[in-house]
């Protein structure tokens, strides 16, 4: 993982899942209480120089900081479900995005406006990556994963939570600003291009897109879950202040 947001977040929320961190010189002064931690916890760490970082993090966005964090694993439905508390609540269902840095924007979005999960195909392969943890600036931390089983049963399962399924399209559906959105609603968001898998849309319980000028197709996935999620954020949290 790297980032300085990615990783202070790390730091904030499970501390205990960091094995090992690297960090450039210029960085000491703003990382002094986890650099204290490591030492009283004899988690090593290390000073390196920016070529060092680069190579740790593949990446040579590492803002000076990189870190061997324990993956934390996806919840089941089940016990999530049984965790929430009453009234509002939205969640996302990933149909199929896979692009790290969209991951990421998604993460974020997610986390500003109080997303409870992100809900997981039982065969996706989407898996927290450090690009996506540091393009989230921390909201990877704040949003868990939640692996989902059968899809009728996962579909059915969130009914009786009280749940509706909302399909995400570009177009043939509602005007997302002419809707009243439910107080316990999961967005289901497809991957670029492809969009999401028609038996899945016809299960869901509304259609939403976005209006706009029509001079391009659609936004891109992050961007419109941020749309999305303001929406009902403005729609339904706003109204119970």
């Amino acid at each position: 993982m790297y980032g300085l947001n990615a990783v202070r977040a790390v730091f904030a929320r499970r501390p205990q899942a960091i094995r090992k961190l690297y960090l450039a010189e210029a960085r000491i002064p703003q990382l002094q209480p986890l650099l204290k931690w490591c030492v009283a916890n004899r988690v090593g760490y290390r000073v390196v120089e920016q070529d060092d970082l680069q190579k740790l993090a593949a990446s040579a966005h590492h803002e000076g900081v990189v870190a061997e964090v324990l993956r934390d694993e996806p919840l089941s439905l089940s016990p999530w479900l049984r965790e929430l508390p009453p009234g509002p609540c939205c969640a996302l269902w990933l149909d199929g995005v896979g692009n790290p840095h969209n991951l990421g924007a998604i993460l974020r979005s997610a986390a500003h406006f109080g997303v409870a999960a992100v809900l997981l195909p039982k065969h996706s392969t989407l898996t927290m990556s450090g690009a996506a943890a540091r393009v989230a600036e921390g909201g990877a931390e704040c949003v868990p994963f939640v692996r989902l089983g059968r899809e009728d049963n996962s579909i059915a399962q969130l009914h009786g939570a009280g749940f509706s399924l909302a399909a995400t399209v570009v177009r043939g559906a509602a005007d997302l600003f002419a809707t009243k959105l439910p107080e316990r609603l999961i967005y289901v968001l497809g991957a670029e291009g492809e969009g999401m898998d028609a038996e899945l849309a016809k299960a869901c319980d509304l259609r939403v897109s976005i209006p706009g000028s029509g001079a391009v197709e659609s936004l891109n996935v992050a961007a419109a879950t941020s749309v999305l999620l303001a929406e009902w954020y403005r729609g339904v949290c706003n109204q119970r202040k």
